[in-house]
């Protein structure tokens, strides 16, 4: 049973209204051309602290009583939810504790502490802290501010539907990241009361999707085990509250690859100038890998912008290698003076720029006038690759696989 009404969320749009910002919704032609119909982007990283996270936070502390608020609150995060929590605790004047998963994104740490939470680390997964967090509450007192599995915090997520609909009044698909399900059960409720006829479409990680099989199962099930780098929507269960919203109004819950998730992150990057994070890129991952799937007025929700620069690098390499920049070769060239210079002129020729190189002299298998190189290089693409290899072997060189 749905126990989120469209009053609630309105009601929660007029109390964030002095905290969130109202985000921009930006066009994404890049997109548009693969669908064939317009795509645009909800711009939930440029929330303040990144993410849609603090809608919720505010609306749920907001609520609480004069003695409730003494108490202090406290909170399970990777990051985003902490943010959220913690800005909002500084808004009220609440003391916030936030339990964090051993691993949680530095700069998502480093952020909530400066909003003046105190953060714990406890756990592997997101579920081990929300665990200690409760014993934190049966302690001391202190309220739990749940990141996803609250009316009110689903209530507060819900405003970005009110939102998308104001601003894309055309759209007919609606396509959400997907963790605990407090943003797509609050946009579903938002959205299916004024608009039935809108198709709204979760997006999980394939390394930590819950909701299949809990949708199968028709109740909440529990994941023995997640791996994925898109830690803001890595949990292991979904919530009571957030699974009746998403069985009874959600149309479809696809998965995406790490793969995809990376690719995502960086389209993203190069082609909307937008830095996100791999849940936040969630739903560019779902249209680039089934474009024919979002040929209706599309709105894609970029949920949060909060990464790692150390990790942004390593998911930018990964994306470039997932969409063929990267060539990686082996071959062999007589071993005299100039070779390897010949060698890398061709490659310049063609237009390629070498990343790394070495040789080898000494292998059974090499002739003695032979020397091996393997050499990894930075294409246009798939084609410009091809291209490469073939002008290559018409020059005499021999490549191995």
């Amino acid at each position: 049973m749905v126990q989120v009404s469209l009053s609630d969320i309105e009601r929660a749009a007029e109390t964030i209204a002095p905290l969130a910002l109202r985000t921009p919704m930006e066009g994404a032609r890049w997109l548009s051309a693969l669908t064939g119909s317009q795509v645009r982007l909800k711009c939930e990283n440029l929330q303040r602290t990144g993410s849609f996270k603090v809608r919720g936070a505010y609306t749920r502390m907001s609520r609480l009583s004069a003695e409730e608020r003494a108490r202090g609150v406290v909170a399970a995060s990777a990051g985003n939810h902490a943010q959220g929590v913690a800005l909002a605790a500084q808004a009220l004047g609440i003391k916030a504790t936030v339990f964090m998963p051993e691993g949680a994104p530095i700069p998502k740490e480093n952020a909530t502490r400066e909003y003046g939470a105190d953060v714990v680390f406890h756990g592997r997964y997101l579920d081990d802290s929300l665990a200690e967090a409760r014993a934190f509450q049966e302690r001391t007192g202190a309220v739990l501010i749940h990141p996803f599995d609250n009316t009110d915090i689903v209530a507060g997520q819900g405003t970005v539907g009110l939102e998308i609909l104001e601003q894309a009044p055309d759209v007919e698909t609606i396509v959400v990241p997907c963790g605990g399900g407090g943003l797509l059960a609050g946009i579903a409720v938002a959205v299916k009361a004024r608009r039935p006829g809108v198709r709204l479409i979760g997006v999980q990680a394939k390394g930590a999707a819950a909701y299949p099989g809990s949708l199968a199962a028709g109740h909440p099930v529990k994941l023995e085990s997640m791996t994925t780098m898109a830690d803001g929507i890595a949990v292991g269960m979904p919530g009571e509250v957030t699974f009746g919203a998403v069985r009874d109004l959600v149309d479809e819950i696809v998965t995406v690859s790490e793969v995809s998730l990376s690719t995502a992150v960086l389209s993203t990057l190069e082609r909307a100038k937008m830095v996100v994070e791999p849940a936040g890129a969630a739903a560019v991952a779902a249209i680039l890998d089934d474009p024919s799937h979002f040929g209706t007025p599309t709105v894609g929700i970029l949920s949060g912008g909060n990464i790692d620069p150390l990790l942004l690098g390593k998911v930018i390499q990964h994306g470039m290698a997932a969409a063929g920049r990267y060539l990686n070769l082996r071959l062999r060239i007589p071993d005299r003076p100039g070779g390897l210079a010949q060698l890398l002129g061709e490659i310049s020729e063609a237009g390629a720029n070498v990343l790394e190189i070495s040789h080898a002299r000494i292998d059974a298998d090499l002739s003695l006038d032979d020397v091996e190189v393997h050499v990894q290089l930075e294409t246009r693409g798939p084609e410009h690759a091809d291209a490469l290899t073939s002008r290559l072997r018409e020059h005499g060189y021999r490549i191995f696989e």
